[in-house]
């Protein structure tokens, strides 16, 4: 009878022992799975988890119970639903100038806004980035700041958007994804001017042409000394948005 080789016995073992630590790897992944994502693959439970970040809205920094009060007392004509709403309206605008590369649509902004417009479709065009906002949902809009400061007052909302978001180079994707939207936020930045001379605004000092960058000086509808553009430096005792800034983790 022919005797088999020790080693090949030892090797035998050895084997039979990684595919029961295998199967219990395995089986200890399907439990964790099921016990955090309620499926069986691991892959499947971050697939899904991944498709319902994409559905849930983000939350938002509300303080508008405090500060709606405030905003009353300060402008008796303050309609918080009718302002929410433009501000809202006016975000939309501003990512579909950004999709179709065109600074009009967004019509009569300020002109600080206009300039960051202008500057994110230049920059786009620099890069030769297609960039495209698709399907856009404001979910909330909350008040989140107001302060008043040298002749200002300063209002900042923050909004929970959902959009398709993604950017393409030669018709090539570099970023973002075509079909599955993001969740994310935006804060909206608007300015009363109550007294220029207090806020220092009466020479509109770093304001600059969103055509050519030329300082603009003076208040008041004009157009640029450079290039002829008619532009809007400082509207005052009228609320304008100033900007909009995507919040991340490190930029709140």
């Amino acid at each position: 009878m022919m005797r088999i080789p020790v080693w090949l016995i030892v090797l035998a073992v050895i084997l039979l022992l990684i595919v029961i630590l295998v199967l219990v790897i395995i089986k200890k992944v399907e439990r964790f799975s099921r016990s955090i994502f309620g499926t069986r693959s691991l892959t499947q439970g971050i697939l899904k988890q991944k498709e319902e970040l994409a559905r849930t809205p983000k939350s938002v920094a509300g303080m508008t119970r405090i500060y709606e009060p405030q905003l009353m007392k300060d402008f008796p004509e303050f309609n918080w639903k009718e302002f929410r709403q433009k501000a809202e309206q006016m975000l939309v605008l501003y990512l579909a100038a950004i999709s179709k590369g065109q600074e009009q649509l967004i019509g009569g902004g300020s002109l600080a806004l206009r300039q960051q417009l202008l500057t994110r479709i230049s920059e786009n065009k620099r890069q030769q980035i297609t960039e495209q906002y698709q399907d856009v949902v404001i979910h909330n809009t909350e008040i989140t700041r107001y302060e008043r400061k040298q002749g200002t007052c300063v209002l900042t909302l923050q909004s929970a958007v959902g959009h398709i978001h993604y950017k393409e180079k030669n018709k090539l994707l570099v970023e973002g994804d075509r079909t599955l939207p993001v969740q994310t936020r935006y804060n909206t930045q608007l300015m009363y001017v109550q007294d220029a001379n207090a806020a220092n605004l009466d020479k509109a000092v770093g304001v600059t042409c969103p055509s050519c960058g030329a300082p603009v000086t003076g208040l008041g509808r004009k157009k640029c000394e450079y290039c002829g553009l008619e532009v809007t430096p400082i509207n005052v005792q009228v609320w304008s948005i100033q900007g909009f800034h995507e919040v991340n983790y490190h930029n709140v």
